[in-house]
């Protein structure tokens, strides 16, 4: 399931805490398609193939985890991400999120289009001229999802 998440955060300490592994991943879940993705086919094939288990550290520096916090500050953390992206304007982040998503698996001219017509979408929102007043006026944007 973490797998399938935007932003994923674990313990220094994953593979020792409660037996917790990315191993065995072949299932119905789709950790034969979403690892790949995020770490690329041949470490994804290694992880797979072997059922390794993955530490906290590790899971890092392949990309599968953005953060690796001590034992018990994951959901300190997670919080203090989500305060974080939580001040960032609403449609941009979701537009964003969409670039990002359906982009990738196109060719580049296709992916750039995209983007083109994610950031049209933000053109003519209250959260833009918003931002741009914020930023003008020094101050922190108050954006409402319009």
């Amino acid at each position: 399931m973490a797998l399938s998440c935007d932003l994923r955060i674990c313990g220094f300490r994953l593979k020792s805490e409660g037996g917790s592994s990315l191993a065995p991943i072949f299932n119905s879940a789709g950790g034969t398609q979403r690892l790949p993705r995020l770490v690329g086919k041949s470490i994804a094939k290694d992880i797979i193939f072997t059922g390794r288990r993955i530490g906290g550290r590790d899971a890092m520096s392949l990309g599968l985890v953005n953060y690796c916090v001590p034992a018990g500050e994951a959901h300190p953390k997670a919080l203090e991400i989500a305060r974080e992206i939580n001040q960032k304007g609403p449609i941009a982040i979701r537009m964003a999120k969409r670039a990002i998503n359906e982009g990738i698996d196109r060719e580049m001219v296709s992916a750039l289009d995209l983007e083109e017509e994610c950031y049209e979408q933000t053109l003519n929102t209250k959260d833009r001229l918003e931002g741009l007043a914020a930023f003008a006026e020094k101050r922190k944007p108050i954006y409402t999802g319009e």
